[in-house]
C-alpha cells in the first residue's frame, strides 16, 4: 500500500470508535436480553412465591381440618365410652342363662327361674327371687340336636342379683339333669367384644403357669410368682 493508501491517524481513529460502537451496541443488546430474562425470572419467582404462599395457607387449613376432626374423634370415643357404660348399667339386673334345654321352662319362664334358680344355686331368698321380665333369645331352631337358646331374664332386686352372679363365678357350672347350666353377666356388644380379646389369651397364660381373672367391666388381673398386673382393655 502506498503512503497515499494508508489511512491516517484520524481515521483509524474513526475506524476503532466504529468498532468499538458496535461492540457496544452488541452488548446493550446482550444487556437487554440478559434484563428481559431477569424480569422473566423475577416473574417466575413472584409467581413461586404466591403459589408458594397458597400452599402454606393451605397446609394451615388442613392442619386445622386434621385438628378438628381428631378433636371430634375424641368426642364421639368419650361419648360411645358413656354410652356403653349407661347401657351396662341399664343391664345390670341382668342375668343370662345358658344350657337350660328347650321347653324346659314351660309357658311362663318367670315362674320357672323363680323356682329353679334357688335350687340351681343353694340360695335362700328373703323376699322370694321375682324377675321383672325373661325370655328365650333369638329365633327357636327346629333341629333338636342344636344348643338350646340362652334365657335372659331381668330380676326385680339387684342384691339378689349380686348374689346369683357370686355363686356363679364361684360354683359354676351348675346341673339339671345331665345339662349344664351356665350364669353369667350381661353385658352391652361393646363390653363383650372387649372381654373376648381378653380370654383369647388364656390357653397362653396357662401355659406360662400364669393366674389370672377377668373382672368387670374389661379388665383382667394376671400374677406370677406374687407380682400382680392390672389390664384394662381400652374401647378403639
Amino acid at each position: 500500500m502506498s503512503e497515499k493508501e494508508q489511512p491516517t491517524t484520524m481515521e483509524r481513529i474513526l475506524q476503532e470508535i466504529t468498532a468499538i460502537s458496535r461492540r457496544t451496541e452488541g452488548m446493550d443488546a446482550s444487556i437487554s436480553s440478559l434484563t428481559l430474562e431477569t424480569k422473566s425470572m423475577r416473574s417466575d419467582i413472584a409467581s413461586f412465591q404466591s403459589r408458594m404462599t397458597g400452599l402454606e395457607h393451605r397446609m394451615g387449613t388442613l392442619e386445622t381440618h386434621v385438628a378438628t376432626i381428631q378433636d371430634r374423634d375424641q368426642d364421639l370415643l368419650y361419648l360411645q365410652s358413656k354410652i356403653t357404660d349407661l347401657e351396662d348399667r341399664s343391664r345390670r339386673d341382668n342375668i343370662h342363662l345358658f344350657g337350660i334345654p328347650e321347653n324346659e321352662e314351660g309357658p311362663d319362664v318367670q315362674a320357672f327361674l323363680s323356682s329353679v334358680l334357688p335350687k340351681l344355686t343353694s340360695l335362700t331368698f328373703d323376699p322370694p327371687l321375682e324377675s321383672q321380665r325373661a325370655h328365650r333369645v333369638g329365633p327357636k331352631c327346629s333341629d333338636g340336636a342344636s344348643r338350646p337358646r340362652p334365657i335372659i331374664a331381668c330380676l326385680l332386686r339387684h342384691t339378689q342379683t349380686c348374689q346369683l352372679l357370686q355363686v356363679a363365678r364361684n360354683h359354676a357350672p351348675f346341673r339339671i339333669d345331665k345339662y349344664e347350666i351356665c350364669i353369667t353377666v350381661d353385658y352391652s356388644k361393646d363390653t363383650n367384644e372387649r372381654r373376648k380379646a381378653f380370654l383369647a389369651l388364656r390357653p397362653r397364660l396357662r401355659q406360662l403357669e400364669m393366674k389370672y381373672g377377668l373382672f368387670d367391666p374389661a379388665r383382667m388381673w394376671v400374677t406370677k410368682n406374687g407380682v400382680s398386673k392390672d389390664f384394662y382393655n381400652p374401647r378403639t
